[in-house]
């Protein structure tokens, strides 16, 4: 059973950067794309980033201000949010899937981490 842990998320001003990270383990050896997704209250769960053994997806709206990387040998996996702004407020959130490639809806995970409340002040 695999099981993800997010931590880092906080509070931060408009124009700061944080980074999260994503601890994955009962992983086998398989392979396995890992993804972060957010939640606000009221909306959709949205796909912002996806790492696979064919590469990385991202979705545009996050193009230029959040990146992913992935350790293997500790199954890790962080997102860096540069540039951060109030409307990325919100819970953050690490999944994955045993596949080889990419997708960015969440129906395509059926493992998650509790996730990690980001909050960005003006």
């Amino acid at each position: 059973q695999v099981h993800l842990v997010e931590s880092g998320g906080g509070s931060v001003h408009a124009g700061e950067s944080l980074r999260l990270s994503c601890t994955a383990s009962g992983l086998t050896d398989e392979p396995y794309a890992l993804a972060w997704f957010r939640q606000v209250p009221g909306k959709q769960r949205e796909g912002i980033i996806c790492i696979a053994r064919v590469g990385t997806l991202v979705n545009d709206r996050f193009k230029g201000r959040f990146t992913t990387s992935r350790d293997h040998p500790t199954n890790a996996v962080s997102l860096q949010m540069d540039n951060l702004t109030p409307e990325d407020t919100a819970t953050y959130y690490c999944a994955a899937r045993q596949k080889t490639t990419c997708v960015l809806n969440s129906v395509s995970y059926d493992s998650w981490g509790q996730g990690t409340h980001v909050t960005v002040s003006a």
